[in-house]
This record gives C-alpha cells, sequence and structure tokens, in this order.
C-alpha cells in the first residue's frame, strides 16, 4: 500500500516536471525566435554601416550571460541587486566611451602620427621665429624611369603611345594589311582619281589643238574646264570635300596625310584608326627587336617620332651621366636667416671636381622685406644686361662693390608692403601644414640612420610631399595668405578705402577661393603628373633633439618620366649647427658680401636711372641734329636720310657718316661720365 502509493506521488512529480520542462522549452523557444530575428537584424544594419564584416551568427547563451552582467534585470525587486547591475551598467559605459575616444579623439588620446605631427609642429614653429645658420649640399643621381626587373619593363606610358599612334607614318599604304578596310571603301576614291587624270590631260590637248587651229587664246583654260566637270565651288572644292590636289578642307588627302608643315606625316588622325596605328607600331617594334641591327622595320613616327627617340634616354648614357657628370658636381650653400630683421642672406655655389678640372660659379643673394630689397652678385646680371645695353654695361673691373642691390618702387610698397606679405606668407606655411592629415608624417627609426648620428639628433619624422599633398598645400598657403593680406587691409581702413586696387583684387581672389577646395588643387597636380612628364614627389626627413628643436632636414625630390627615360634624383642635406656653418669654404664670402664690414652694395635703382637719362640725352640729341642745315640742305625730321635740296649721293652718304660720328662721340662722352661717376661713389 505506501509502496503504490509512493509510486504514484512519483509520477505525479515526474509528470509536473515534464509539464514545466515542456512550457519553459515553449518559453525559451519563442524568446529563443525573438532575439534570432534581432540578431538577424542587427546584422543587416552592420552590413548595411561597415565593409569588411565576416559574419553574424547568434549565440543565446553567450547573450543571456553578457545581458545579466551589463544590463538591469528589471523582473526583480531587489534594491541591493539593482544598484550593483547599475553601477556595473555605468561602469561599462564610461569604459566604452574612453576606448571610443581613444580610437578617433587624437587630442587626447595621439597616435603615433599624431605625436610625430605635433613634435614637427613645434619644431618648424620654433625654427621659424629663431635666428639661425644653414649649411646645405644637394647631390645629383640619374636612374632608368622604369626598373629593369619591373613588370613594367618594355612598355610605354600612355602619353609616349598616343603620341607615336598619332603620329605613325605606314610604309606602303596601298600595301597595308592594317588598312585594307579602309583601301576597300577608298578603291572608287583611286578609279575616280584615275579618270579625273585622263579627263583632265584630254582637255588640256583639245585645249592646245583649239590654240593652234585658231590662234585664239581666248579659250577655255585647262584647270576651269576640270572645274566645270567636277562642280568645284568658289574654294576649289568638289562636292566630296576635295580640291585639285586631292586634300580636304582639314588639310589631308584621302589617305589622312596632311597637306604641309611639321605634321604633314601625321596619318589617319581620326580615333578610330589609334588602335590600328597602334599594333602596326608594336609589330613593327618586335620585328626589329627580332633582327638585331635591323632599321628597316622600325616604325616610323615622323618628326615627332625622333624628337621622342632624342629625348628618351638609355641606360648607358644614364650610366655615363652619373660617372661623368653628376658623381663631381655638388649645389653648395650657405644661409643666414634672421626674423626679427626679416632678412635672408645666403651665398650658393655649382660646384663641378674632378681630379684634373675644378670649376665653381659661386652667387651671393640676400633679400631684405623690410626695406623691400634684393641684393645680388653683379655678374649674375651683366650678362642679361648686355644683351640687352651692351654699350652701357659696365665690366667688372669697374664695379666699386661685390653686391648690386635692387627696390621695389614705391608705387607697389604703398600699395602692399613686402614685410606684410612676407608675415602672411611664414604664417600660411605653418597653418597650411598643421591641417596636412597626420598619416603624412611618420616617426621612422634612426638607430642606423648615419646622417642622424652625425647632427645628433633624437628623433626623426618624415613627411610625404606628393603631388595630392603638394597641391593641397599650394591651395591652403593661397587661400590663408589672402585671408591674411585681407585682415590688413580691414584694419587699415585710411589706407584702402572703397575702390582701391588692392582691396578689389583681393575681393576678387576671395571670390573666386570661395569655388575650389585645397584639394582639388592637388587633384590637378596629379592629372598633370598622369599626361606629362614630370613629378611633384618629394620626401622629407626631419631630424630633431630631445627638445624638439630642428637640428638638419634631408629632402629627396624625383624629376623625369617615360618621355625621357630617366629619373633625376636631388637629395639635399641642410645641416642647422654653427659648426658646420663657421667651417665652411663659403662663409667668408658670406661675411665679405653681406657683413657688417661689407662694402656698400651699388644702388641698381641709381644706375639703371642714370641709362634710362643717358638713352634720352642720346635721343634728344639725335632730334636736335636731325633740324641741322647743312651742305645738302635740311635733314628730313621723319626719315633722316632724304633732304630737301642737293642730289648727290656722295653728299648723302658723307652726311650719314658724319652723322653716326656724331653718336659714337656723344655715346662715349655719356659712357665716360657715367663711369666717373661710379669711380665717385
Amino acid at each position: 500500500m505506501s509502496s503504490n502509493h509512493t509510486h504514484k506521488r512519483d509520477q505525479q512529480r515526474h509528470s509536473g516536471m515534464a509539464h514545466h520542462q515542456s512550457s519553459a522549452h515553449n518559453h525559451n523557444k519563442h524568446s529563443y525566435q525573438s532575439r534570432k530575428l534581432t540578431s538577424i537584424a542587427g546584422c543587416a544594419l552592420l552590413l548595411g554601416s561597415a565593409f569588411g564584416l565576416a559574419g553574424c551568427q547568434s549565440s543565446p547563451a553567450a547573450s543571456s550571460s553578457t545581458a545579466s552582467k551589463s544590463m538591469i534585470d528589471f523582473s526583480t525587486a531587489d534594491s541591493a541587486q539593482s544598484q550593483a547591475q547599475g553601477r556595473a551598467f555605468n561602469a561599462s559605459l564610461t569604459t566604452k566611451s574612453e576606448r571610443y575616444q581613444q580610437l578617433f579623439n587624437q587630442e587626447k588620446h595621439p597616435n603615433t602620427d599624431n605625436q610625430a605631427k605635433s613634435h614637427l609642429l613645434a619644431a618648424i614653429r620654433q625654427h621659424l621665429a629663431t635666428e639661425h645658420v644653414a649649411v646645405a649640399q644637394a647631390n645629383y643621381q640619374a636612374a632608368p624611369f622604369i626598373d629593369p626587373d619591373s613588370i613594367d619593363a618594355g612598355s610605354s606610358s600612355l602619353l609616349r603611345t598616343i603620341i607615336e599612334a598619332y603620329a605613325y607614318e605606314p610604309d606602303s599604304l596601298d600595301s597595308d594589311s592594317l588598312y585594307k578596310d579602309d583601301n576597300e571603301s577608298g578603291s572608287n576614291d583611286n578609279d575616280e582619281s584615275a579618270d579625273y587624270l585622263e579627263l583632265a590631260e584630254a582637255v588640256e590637248a583639245t585645249a592646245v589643238e583649239e590654240v593652234s587651229e585658231y590662234g585664239d587664246y581666248d579659250v577655255i583654260d585647262a584647270d576651269e574646264a576640270v572645274d566645270d566637270e567636277y562642280n568645284y565651288d568658289e574654294d576649289g572644292y568638289n562636292e566630296y570635300g576635295y580640291n585639285r590636289e586631292g586634300y580636304d578642307r582639314d588639310g589631308y588627302n584621302e589617305y589622312g596625310n596632311a597637306e604641309g608643315g611639321i605634321l604633314s606625316g601625321v596619318s589617319n588622325l581620326k580615333s578610330k584608326n589609334l588602335l590600328k596605328n597602334y599594333e602596326a607600331i608594336q609589330m613593327a617594334k618586335q620585328q626589329s627587336e627580332a633582327v638585331e641591327g635591323s632599321q628597316s622595320s622600325m616604325p616610323s613616327t615622323g618628326v615627332i617620332g625622333q624628337m621622342l627617340s632624342m629625348f628618351h634616354r638609355t641606360p648607358e648614357q644614364i650610366a655615363a651621366s652619373n660617372a661623368y657628370q653628376y658623381q663631381n658636381l655638388t649645389f653648395n650653400s650657405v644661409s643666414q636667416y634672421r626674423p626679427k630683421q626679416r632678412q635672408l642672406q645666403s651665398v650658393y655655389s655649382y660646384d663641378y671636381v674632378t681630379p684634373t678640372i675644378s670649376s665653381s660659379v659661386q652667387i651671393p643673394l640676400a633679400f631684405d622685406f623690410n626695406n623691400s630689397s634684393i641684393t645680388v652678385d653683379p655678374s649674375a646680371i651683366m650678362p642679361i644686361v648686355a644683351l640687352v645695353n651692351p654699350e652701357n654695361t659696365p665690366l667688372p673691373n669697374q664695379m666699386t662693390s661685390h653686391t648690386i642691390s635692387f627696390g621695389l618702387p614705391d608705387s607697389i610698397t604703398t600699395q602692399l608692403p613686402p614685410a606684410v606679405l612676407y608675415d602672411a606668407a611664414i604664417a600660411a606655411i605653418q597653418s597650411s601644414m598643421s591641417e596636412l592629415a597626420p598619416e603624412h608624417f611618420s616617426a621612422v627609426d634612426i638607430r642606423n640612420d648615419a646622417f642622424a648620428k652625425e647632427v645628433g639628433a633624437s628623433r626623426a619624422v618624415k613627411v610625404y610631399f606628393g603631388s595630392k599633398q603638394s597641391g593641397e598645400m599650394i591651395g591652403k598657403t593661397l587661400k590663408y595668405m589672402t585671408k591674411s593680406l585681407q585682415d590688413y587691409v580691414d584694419a587699415n581702413p585710411q589706407k584702402y578705402p572703397d575702390g582701391a586696387m588692392l582691396k578689389t583684387a583681393l575681393a576678387k581672389v576671395q571670390l573666386y577661393n570661395k569655388g575650389y577646395q585645397s584639394a582639388d588643387v592637388g587633384s590637378l597636380l596629379q592629372l598633370i603628373e598622369a599626361i606629362g612628364p614630370i613629378s611633384f614627389n618629394q620626401i622629407n626627413y626631419y631630424y630633431l633633439d630631445s627638445a624638439d628643436r630642428l637640428l638638419a632636414k634631408q629632402q629627396r625630390i624625383n624629376i623625369g618620366g617615360d618621355l625621357m627615360g630617366s629619373t633625376t634624383s636631388v637629395l639635399n642635406q641642410i645641416r642647422y649647427d654653427k659648426s658646420s656653418f663657421n667651417k665652411h669654404a663659403l662663409t667668408p664670402l658670406l661675411a665679405e658680401s653681406f657683413g657688417a664690414n661689407a662694402k656698400a652694395a651699388i644702388d641698381g635703382n641709381a644706375w639703371m636711372a642714370e641709362q634710362r637719362q643717358q638713352k634720352d640725352r642720346l635721343q634728344t640729341a639725335r632730334y636736335a641734329r636731325y633740324g641741322y642745315s647743312g651742305r645738302s640742305g635740311d635733314y628730313d625730321d621723319d626719315y633722316g636720310s632724304d633732304y630737301a635740296d642737293g642730289d648727290s649721293s656722295y653728299e648723302a652718304a658723307e652726311y650719314d657718316s658724319v652723322d653716326r660720328q656724331d653718336d659714337n662721340d656723344i655715346e662715349d662722352d655719356a659712357a665716360d661720365d657715367a663711369g666717373n661717376r661710379v669711380d665717385d661713389q
């Protein structure tokens, strides 16, 4: 009895547990489906907002455990548990917010690139505000534009391919298989040309017979008969658009050949024939490579092709340039920068030194923005002056100083002082660089950098200026300078009233500045670089000490393109330490030219004014002689060689000889006076 009762009770308990498990299973199933739908929707949102998501799976167990830890459970009324869950929830929000800020807020949590950028900007600001010296040396090296081991070796650039395709000249227009389709359509034109020649000969023979028979020379001309036959219009073209020589109105005949000019050999200028020309060129090149030394199968591209071949440098020519030219050539300079005085004084030297030859060209050059002047060695400008005014150009031994100074006229400096322009440019460069993206600034490892060890650098920052970044810098600098100048104009309304030239010009420039973004200038340079034989790429390494002071700079610029077949790399190393400056060979020349004990520079403005006055005096004297009365009569004012009286050619020649001698005497006297005045100075 007791055992039966116990058995029934166990069955009831198991039945109740089964019912409870069944209801729990249904509840969990419904909850799982809801979470699954939510998870699927979440996956769709994630896929729509981000790329590269490998997959999204739902995990009820993980979701439950995560929710219990990070979310508040409102199904219980336990206040202690709710408070603990609230504190955990707030802590989770704080952690997520901090992590989010670390990912995107580079001001509070800068990454490596941002740290490198901030170090460099601090060094540049300090460098431009502090007086310093610089010693620079640039070396050159040429290399093939495409590496011989590159997959692009043997391939031409798109620009050269298009030029060659346009300039291609088929060797035989009649037998060229590539133009078979076009010749089939043009066979009728050839037949018509043959008929045209036969008709022309017949008409001309008929005209000659009529002349010989009747003796009448007013018969119809052969060309006129042909014009009537082929209905040439008043411009000499028939109904098909060709003239008597077979050329159309654009100057090309039926085969596409031009009528005269440097592009007379350019054939098939229609775009549909470019691919055919390209195929013919490549086939001819392959044939010429197969037969070594053969020139008969080389493609003919006319004068343009010859120019391209002349510009293109072979690997042997590049190696010879490095061995005999660039290896012995350096470009040196020493400079002194005074920011408070807004002065930059430099000496540049172009040196070529070999065991048997030594040559050096040295040019002092200085800018003074406070005084609106530029000072230069006279030897740098006298060749140009000699071309313009050879009679009055002084010789080097006639110079009283090593330098000559030129200043801007007052009409320019009153409108825009160079000091204001200088300050605007310096501030614009710093502001423009600060807006460049941090990924263009990279901290580099200098443990194995020999130049870094020489200058004693603690860190180095690499800045890459491609065509995109260079153009962006140009655009930003222009906008910042325009804004600074506009602020200066607004701060001086009495100097720049409405309608002033500078104020009007700045307003127009700012109007145009609103129509483009600085990055657009970079895109334009990229386009120019893509289609032209030019490169805007440069790489800069800035070497800093532990206090973020600029110690040195290394700059690499690549110049060249496929049309030239080579790239010339310019490596410029600049040191900013006084030790290198004091022991440099060009430093004495800098002191001699611009130092405290240097001779005063020749006043270039006064010299130019004297030249103009001397020219005016000569002109006045020449016009005065035109009114003289001589043996041959009055001298004509308009022509200077005709006479009112007298008919003797001997007298006219004698008078001209005396006139030229007077000119020479006056010019010699003026030159002597100018030389004496220079000596007095």
